[in-house]
């Protein structure tokens, strides 16, 4: 007698195997091991086979490993290395070096900057210095003098103060000079403007011919550089899940554009503020960027916590990942075979994978999905 075989997908994320196998009967005297059947069952996650004893089990092991929550996040710079570039001489931009994007190292020319500020600032030296070089001659004069009777000490004291007056003045000029980053050898009215430090362009408010600095209409800040070598990841971490979190907790954190890559961070703060809409709070985590992080990339954080758990561990071969999930047959009496989903957990030595729900230690499953699923195809 002949059966017709039967492989219906319903529901959207469960597949109801219904199979009724094709081939002759058994006959003893041919020697031959009769094929395992699968013949139709009522229940969509419940496969029902002739010969059970086909199929090979292997009993979940065990595993003690700290407790994990998982949360996902994006990638956000550190403000802490994000720094402006702000010109401290106001005036026009003439000439820019550097665009959006684009990495810089510290002291690198950005851009320069035409500004009345400089000439203002060495007319006022080049005052200064003139002041000084008199007053130091009336003084050393009023020395002599004094020394010789010809005036009195209070002359020579005024001598003195309008010296020291002069001498303030002029490092007052040279310091305004060096503030602005001017060469006071070389009279000029550009400014140039250099990176403060090395890092990644996150922010360009001018361009050419623009306004630049603090006193003109427009932006101060030119651009702000980032130092992407340590990034943050910021997490939402639901209001029941936040006794788990704990500073200086270390997290794995994988990316979604990087599917191989995990990289580790640790817990720098925890939002004191909770989201009213969704009970979330903001988890922030400090990781090392080997310089594949990009900022705004989604990614998921799993936190490892200090407590401990016990969980199953399978064969991966006993492991069927369907429409995002995951799942594993085990026995369910007689020649029955029930579909359980499960959460799968970390790759392990041996061929293993780890089991965080849906079965427990020692619980038996089918040892390998596809040796099922070969019968299955088969008939």
């Amino acid at each position: 007698m002949t059966r017709r075989s039967l492989l219906t997908v319903a529901g959207g994320l469960v597949m109801c195997l219904c199979l009724a196998a094709c081939g002759k009967k058994f006959d003893p005297a041919s020697g031959a091991s009769p094929a395992p059947q699968v013949v139709t069952a009522s229940n969509a996650d419940v496969v029902t086979v002739e010969h059970p004893g086909e199929f090979s089990l292997a009993a979940a092991g065990r595993i003690d490993s700290p407790h994990r929550l998982s949360v996902t996040g994006s990638v956000f710079p550190d403000i802490n290395r994000e720094v402006p570039v702000i010109s401290l001489a106001s005036g026009r931009v003439v000439d820019i070096h550097v665009t959006l994007d684009q990495d810089v190292t510290r002291g690198q020319l950005l851009m320069k900057v035409q500004s009345p500020d400089v000439l203002n600032a060495f007319d006022t030296y080049l005052k200064a210095v003139n002041d000084e070089q008199m007053n130091n001659k009336a003084y050393l004069r009023a020395k002599d003098l004094y020394a010789h009777g010809a005036i009195a000490q209070g002359m020579l004291e005024q001598a003195q103060d309008a010296e020291d007056d002069a001498k303030a003045d002029l490092d007052a000029a040279t310091r305004q000079l060096n503030t602005l980053g001017l060469d006071r050898n070389h009279p000029s009215d550009v400014v140039n403007v250099y990176a403060p430090i090395s890092g990644v362009i996150v922010a360009q408010n001018v361009t050419n011919a623009a306004a630049a600095g603090v006193t003109y209409s427009g932006s101060a800040t030119a651009f702000t550089i980032a130092d992407l070598s340590h990034v943050w990841v910021i997490c939402d971490v639901y209001e029941n899940d936040l006794p788990q979190v704990q500073l200086g907790q270390e997290a794995q954190i994988a990316l979604n554009a990087y599917p191989d890559k995990v990289l580790t961070g640790r817990v720098s703060d925890i939002g004191p503020v909770l989201d009213p809409t969704i009970r979330t709070a903001k988890v922030r985590i400090d990781v090392a960027n080997p310089g594949m992080l990009r900022l705004g990339m989604f990614v998921t954080a799993t936190l490892i916590g200090r407590t401990r758990e016990i969980h199953a561990t399978v064969p991966a071969d006993a492991i069927l990942h369907l429409h995002d999930q995951d799942w594993v047959y085990v026995p369910a009496g007689g020649n029955h075979f029930r579909r359980v989903v499960v959460q799968a957990g970390n790759m392990l030595p041996g061929g293993n994978q780890e089991i965080l729900s849906g079965i427990t230690p020692g619980q038996q499953v089918v040892r390998s999905v596809l040796q099922l699923e070969s019968v299955l195809e088969s008939q």
